[in-house]
Formats: C-alpha cells, sequence, structure tokens
C-alpha cells in the first residue's frame, strides 16, 4: 500500500513539476507572453515549484524509509515556509484579479494603468508579505511547551495538528492565527470577488455574444484556480479547533498542496489558446533550429 502510495504521489509531484517549469519556460522564451497577465501566471508557476517542494519531498521520504522523524526546528522552517507561499498565492491571485479587471473594465487604458513598474511592484508586496506575515505566527507556535509523544497525526507540520501537541491553552494563539488567516485569505477573496462582480457587469453589458465570450474566456482560467485554492484551503485555516478532523484535513491538505498546484498549468494552457500558441512555437524552435 505505501509502495502505491509513493508512485501516486511522486507522480503528481513529477507531472506539477513538468507542468509549472513547461509554463515558465514558455512566458519567458516566447516574447508574445512578455505582458502583465504572464508575468503574474510566470510567478505563480515557480511559486507552485516551491510550495509543492516544501512538504512532498518530505511526505515522500516517510513513506519509504523507517526513520519518520522530523526535528523541532525543520518542523518549524516547513511550517513557515508552507505559510510563506500560501500568503505570497493569496495576494498574488489577487493582484492577478486586479490585471484582469483592468484588463476588461478599462480596455482602452489598461497598457497606461498596468505598466511594468506597477505589476513588479505588485508582484513584490506578494512576495514581502509572504515573508513578514507568517513570520509572528510561527514564532508564537513554536514558542509553547510541548509534551510527549510529540507525534504529528498529519502528512507534515501544519497549525491545527502542531497546536494539538501543546499542553497549554492554545486559545490565544488560535484567535491570532484566526485573525492572520482572515487577513492572508478573506481580504484578498473580497478583493477579488470585487474585482470579477465589476468584469460580469463589464461582460455583460457586451452587446454581442462572441464579445462576451472572448471577455471572459480572458478570466475563466484565473477564476477556477482562485475557486480550487480558497475553498480547499479555506476549510483548514478558517475552522474552529473544536471541528478540527484529521481525516478530512489530510485530505483538504494533499488537495491545495498537491492536486491544486498541478493542475493550475493544465488549466492555464488547455484553457489558453496564447499559451497554446506559444507552446507550439516553441517547439517548433526547439525541433527545427
Amino acid at each position: 500500500m505505501q509502495i502505491l502510495l509513493f508512485s501516486l504521489l511522486f507522480m503528481l509531484y513529477l507531472l506539477t513539476l513538468l507542468g509549472n517549469s513547461l509554463i515558465l519556460l514558455i512566458t519567458m522564451v516566447d516574447l508574445a507572453l512578455h505582458t502583465p497577465m504572464y508575468f503574474f501566471i510566470r510567478n505563480l508557476s515557480f511559486l507552485e515549484i516551491c510550495y509543492t517542494s516544501v512538504t512532498v519531498p518530505k511526505i515522500l521520504a516517510n513513506l519509504i524509509l523507517e526513520d519518520r522523524s522530523i526535528s523541532f526546528a525543520s518542523c518549524a522552517m516547513q511550517l513557515y515556509f508552507l505559510l510563506f507561499f500560501g500568503t505570497v498565492e493569496c495576494f498574488l491571485l489577487a493582484s492577478m484579479s486586479y490585471d484582469r479587471y483592468l484588463a476588461i473594465c478599462y480596455p482602452l487604458h489598461y497598457t497606461a494603468k498596468m505598466t511594468k513598474g506597477v505589476y513588479v511592484r505588485l508582484t513584490l508586496v506578494c512576495w514581502l508579505c509572504g515573508i513578514f506575515i507568517p513570520l509572528g505566527n510561527t514564532a508564537g507556535i513554536f514558542s509553547l511547551p510541548f509534551c510527549g509523544p510529540n507525534q504529528i497525526d498529519y502528512f507534515f507540520c501544519d497549525f491545527p495538528p502542531v497546536l494539538k501537541l501543546a499542553c497549554v491553552n492554545t486559545s490565544p494563539n488560535e484567535v491570532v492565527i484566526l485573525a492572520s488567516s482572515l487577513l492572508i485569505t478573506v481580504l484578498p477573496l473580497l478583493f477579488t470577488a470585487g474585482s470579477y462582480t465589476c468584469i460580469i457587469y463589464t461582460i455583460l453589458k457586451i452587446p454581442l455574444a462572441e464579445g462576451r465570450h472572448k471577455a471572459f474566456s480572458t478570466c475563466s482560467s484565473h477564476l477556477i484556480v482562485v475557486t480550487l485554492f480558497y475553498c480547499s484551503a479555506s476549510f483548514v485555516y478558517l475552522q474552529p479547533r473544536s471541528s478540527y478532523s484529521p481525516e478530512r484535513d489530510k485530505i483538504l491538505s494533499l488537495f491545495y498542496t498537491m492536486i491544486t498546484p498541478m493542475l493550475n498549468p493544465v488549466i492555464y494552457s488547455l484553457r489558453n489558446k496564447e499559451v497554446k500558441e506559444a507552446l507550439r512555437r516553441t517547439l517548433k524552435r526547439l525541433l527545427f533550429s
């Protein structure tokens, strides 16, 4: 059973690395994709590679090695980097929704509003938020006293299972975690929802059905990615400790750390004519150069 699970997770991890690396390569080498939207997608693909690499290698090692221990420092680092990349993704998805909002609601002013300086600064802010916001929570949790046996009933170090091991009242930590989770997930989600409300309203005002379809197709991929990511992550991080279910959360954690990053390049390539054409051009250059 463990060999089967190892093979399955290894294949998913390999597909995630290959798919996101391919999106990275295409958006870097094809000049037609040197636009703000693909700059964000390139960052997202790099982010997904890092995000899965925080947890999956250790999960795979645990499936084939007898020693499944993780040191205190390694557990703290794993949790921090998991939150780091997760925070960046939340704010990056919100930035991408703002880009789509400008492109669809203000098409004539898009190039003037979404300049290189603007989208580079937006992306930099996303990464800086990822660096600093998780520091307090991670430090607060790992300064708690832990009582034996210190066995984590989870695939990796995460808030709910680590808090369960503390031998003091963790209510203050839970309040802080909930507050930061609201900041990291709900605020970007509300911003994204507001952007798409304006986008949908603008699309519905387009008189021709073909025009509406073309406008919606430019943001449908992003909307699918946002839905997949937020639905799975919210169930884990925005729930009270009383409703914590290890078995359910294990499945959800695999979904947002493995399945969603693997699906992202598929969604952005199969539903995007520009990416498919860029892939053909890149393959033609590689094969016939």
